[in-house]
């Protein structure tokens, strides 16, 4: 494939602090990239460099000639005295967008709500998000570089955002805290890290294995069991809800790494020390009307809220997820109905707002006034100072003032004191705003053994699986419902019925009053999949059973030469002998591996 840009020993500082350090990377078309690493890394940093919105202070970026590239910021650049349309749309009448099926679905998804005549002044930050995002989706670009492309978007758009990246032919480039986005689109990952950038084939999950492997070579046992990277591949291993399925091969891989790794908690043990701390009742809402000014969120809703609950909430954006979180703290009172608190119960709710904090006031001693040791669960006591460490807070963070700290370390900290207080209900609205991954691991950690009972809304779909046990959802009825399935069902429930798609698509050219037909290059249609019992089914199946096989095979003659290396390790010739028939093998199994994944791509 084409060279698009590549960086050749780029370095780059700030100040005495250097992000980038003899860095060399390269793109080719249709590479999706997915970036990772601390806040305060580097990641936004090296996009600008790529870009050349930043010069390197050495070293040299090359670009192919006429390269076309879209960037979103993390702030928007749309002019505030232009109309939606004007700004979004470059001034398209609806005939001309709508009468484009690729183009009408971009608008359809991400300026649903939106009066395109509105001014873009009066926008709120989510919509301006989306306004943003759909101007850059709408052109046409060599190379997409996204920086936090997911934030304010729900989970219904994000799932959405996913596909539509993945069936573009554009590379793409994406720094992004939303780990089930990264394993949904990106081919590759780079993770940003002490002015390094480390190369990873695969997403997410891929990554996490890739990592785990190297950490396991370079470490003893025991200190692998306690690393964070490793119990998060547990994790990914029992399970997702909406993980993708796995390669055999990959799993056998995870198995390995995994096979004396408990789960990441007690499910049970946790329900029942939550029982002895909250008694049997938590929340119970009774025949609830809610409503939002004048709209009506919920109607005779009930709904029971139990000790040890796990709970994720879903719903678009403006369903009332986060007047709902109002509701179960009280600050909300429902226009008819009930909400019945537990006696024992100490709730405390993470808001979106970070202004409750005093920007005078230090790390420290903030944290100590609150609680100098603190008790885990299983008898181990912190102080201030090591319960801030867990959280990133380490030598000068320690005493700087709130006032000082970026949005992600005043978010930490917020969550960090509300945790000190010891609540047995705890409630949080999108707590993965401003977090890097490496921070989410370390929440996660944290709530997989906090016995409470935990309410949970966010868009971050990976932290909602990872955390809660159930998915209830806002769907616009009036009610709180339970999805057995969790998102995934919650994303098939959001999608029209064939009927109701049929009208809508009816209307749409009815109103455009004339007929165009459709530009099979511009149109954006999904990989067709085998339909269940079908003879390609049946032919994939069979197939995959075959490659799991010969890869069986091939990893016992890879293991016998390998033992057969060792022995032979003063024998020269004997060894590029070996060498060469195990380089083979390697490269038949690559061929192996390609055709499972073009199997299982058929049956998905």
């Amino acid at each position: 494939m084409a060279n698009l840009l590549n960086l050749e020993h780029v370095s780059k500082a700030y100040g005495i602090r250097p992000l980038l350090d003899d860095v060399s990377l390269g793109i080719s078309a249709g590479d999706r990239i997915g970036i990772v690493g601390r806040n305060g890394d580097g990641k936004t940093t090296l996009l600008q460099v790529m870009t050349g919105l930043e010069e390197p202070d050495s070293g040299r970026v090359s670009r192919q000639r006429g390269l076309l590239v879209g960037f979103l910021h993390q702030g928007d650049q749309l002019v505030d005295t232009y109309s939606v349309r004007e700004a979004v749309l470059g001034g398209r009448s609806d005939h001309e967008w709508a009468g484009v099926p690729a183009l009408r679905e971009i608008v359809e998804q991400l300026l649903a709500g939106i009066d395109l005549d509105r001014a873009v002044m009066g926008l709120s930050g989510g919509e301006r998000r989306r306004c943003a995002l759909a101007e850059l989706l709408l052109g046409e670009h060599d190379l997409i570089v996204l920086d936090e492309p997911t934030n304010h978007l729900d989970v219904e758009a994000v799932a959405w955002l996913a596909s539509h990246l993945a069936a573009r032919s554009s590379a793409l480039v994406v720094v992004t805290h939303d780990r089930w986005f990264l394993d949904a689109v990106c081919q590759f990952t780079w993770e940003v890290h002490d002015g390094q950038v480390d190369a990873y084939e695969g997403g997410y999950a891929a990554f996490v294995l890739a990592k785990a492997e190297r950490q396991r070579q370079a470490a003893a046992s025991e200190v692998r069991r306690q690393n964070l990277v490793r119990k998060e591949l547990a994790w990914l291993r029992r399970g997702a809800p909406a993980r993708t399925s796995k390669p055999k091969f990959r799993i056998d891989a995870a198995n390995q790494l995994i096979e004396d790794v408990p789960p990441p908690r007690d499910r049970f043990e946790l329900q029942k020390f939550a029982t002895q701390r909250l008694g049997k009742d938590v929340i119970d809402v009774e025949d609830v009307d809610l409503y939002r000014g004048e709209r009506q969120l919920l109607s005779h809703a009930t709904w029971r809220i139990g000790p040890g609950d796990r709970i994720g909430i879903v719903g678009v954006n403006g369903a009332g997820k986060t007047s709902v979180l109002s509701l179960l703290d009280g600050s909300l009172p429902p226009a008819a109905g009930k909400v019945r608190h537990g006696r024992t119960i100490a709730l405390q709710h993470l808001t979106q707002q970070l202004d409750d904090l005093d920007p005078e006031a230090r790390v420290l001693p903030t944290v100590e006034s609150i609680k100098r040791v603190t008790k885990t669960t299983d008898g181990q006591e912190l102080s201030a100072t090591s319960m801030l460490e867990r959280f990133g807070f380490t030598g000068d963070k320690l005493v700087t003032r709130i006032g000082d700290l970026s949005g992600g370390e005043r978010r930490r900290f917020q969550l960090l004191r509300l945790l000190l207080t010891e609540p047995n209900v705890l409630l949080l609205d999108e707590p993965t705003n401003d977090l890097d991954i490496e921070t989410l691991n370390v929440l996660e950690d944290f709530l997989d053994a906090w016995p409470g009972t935990l309410i949970v809304v966010s868009h971050d779909r990976y932290f909602l699986e990872r955390v809660t046990d159930s998915v209830w959802a806002l769907l616009g009825d009036g009610q709180i419902s339970m999805l057995p399935r969790g998102v995934d069902e919650y994303l098939e429930r959001r999608l029209p019925a064939p009927a109701e798609k049929a009208q809508t698509d009816a209307e749409t050219s009815e109103n455009l009053g004339e007929t165009s037909e459709i530009d099979p290059e511009t149109s954006v249609s999904a990989q067709p999949k085998a339909k269940a019992g079908s003879a390609e089914e049946r032919a994939a199946k069979k197939v995959i059973a075959r490659i799991d096989k010969q890869l069986e095979r091939i990893s016992e003659q890879q293991q016998k030469l390998e033992v057969a290396m060792a022995e032979a390790v003063n024998d020269y010739t004997r060894l590029a002998e070996l060498s060469a028939e195990l380089d083979q093998l390697s490269a038949e199994k690559d061929e192996l591996e390609m055709e499972w994944l073009e199997a299982a791509e058929v049956i998905e």
